[in-house]
């Protein structure tokens, strides 16, 4: 990974943070977006003691924010002239309905539309950097998603683990249609990281929190979570091969809907529509 640029989304802690570390210490200069500057700091100190190495730096932006993720990509496109792994990692869990400023339900917002947005503002640098590789990260929730088109953000009926499950659907059909889209050049693979003991779940979550809180004692850390998430990202016996899904580094099979190139088509456009792009 000497040479290579890396960016990872949601490495203030958990899965983003050890796999920053993780592909620091192979000699990668990575880049981390977090949302809370402090935070960001304190993991990006962190992960340079942790790899030895300094070249590791921090970018600071809302995921939830459209105008946030344009900002993003204006300012890495300003200080980086490549950008050979992306890493889509930043996710939430939320319980309760909630609008982001662009007045998008909060979960599609952050889980699918952000990682949409990000990767396709830098598929031209990803492009010119070539080979080069997008790692999304998804879950195994998303075999109980369904993309409900009648009502995608929950205006009529919320639900937090229908919203987190469509949304982690949403990113296998993503990864899919993405493959299809780019050709050689990009290789696109998701996966499923385990269950990692992370704070994807906040205690304030009510009935979730709690049964968060009881089995994270028997959940993966972070470390192990991170090892599909850095394979995929680095390892050359993945050179070439796109639009997968990945549970322990070996392929998977999705659920039935992921492979639905007619919705994956629809998502696209609704994705597209949502965030502005053509």
């Amino acid at each position: 990974m000497l040479g290579k640029v890396c960016i990872v989304t949601g490495a203030s802690s958990g899965i983003g943070k050890a796999a920053a570390t993780g592909l620091a210490k192979m000699g990668a200069t990575v880049v981390i977006v977090c949302r809370d500057s402090k935070r960001g700091e304190a993991a990006l100190n962190e992960i340079k003691e942790r790899s030895g190495k300094e070249l590791a730096s921090l970018m600071v932006a809302d995921l939830s924010s459209q105008k946030s993720i344009h900002k993003l990509v204006q300012d890495f496109r300003s200080k980086y002239e490549r950008l050979d792994v992306l890493i889509n990692n930043a996710g939430v869990f939320l319980a309760k309905r909630t609008l982001t400023e662009d007045v998008i339900e909060a979960t599609f917002a952050i889980n699918h539309l952000a990682p949409f947005l990000l990767t396709n503002l830098l598929l031209g640098v990803l492009k010119s950097s070539a080979p080069s590789r997008i790692v999304n990260v998804s879950s195994s929730a998303h075999y109980r998603g369904h993309i409900n088109f009648d009502d995608i953000q929950g205006e009529r009926n919320y639900s937090g683990i229908k919203a987190y499950s469509q949304s982690k659907l949403a990113n296998v059909l993503f990864t899919y249609e993405l493959a299809r889209r780019l050709g050689s050049g990009i290789t696109t693979n998701c996966l499923h990281p385990g269950a990692v003991r992370t704070n994807l779940v906040r205690l304030d979550s009510g009935i979730y929190g709690l049964v968060w809180k009881i089995l994270s004692p028997f959940m993966l850390g972070a470390e192990k979570g991170a090892d599909t998430c850095i394979y995929l990202a680095s390892s050359a016996e993945v050179e070439g091969v796109s639009g997968k899904y990945f549970v322990k580094r070996r392929e998977a099979v999705s659920s039935k809907e992921s492979y639905n190139e007619a919705v994956a088509k629809r998502l696209w456009q609704v994705s597209a529509k949502l965030t502005g792009l053509n």
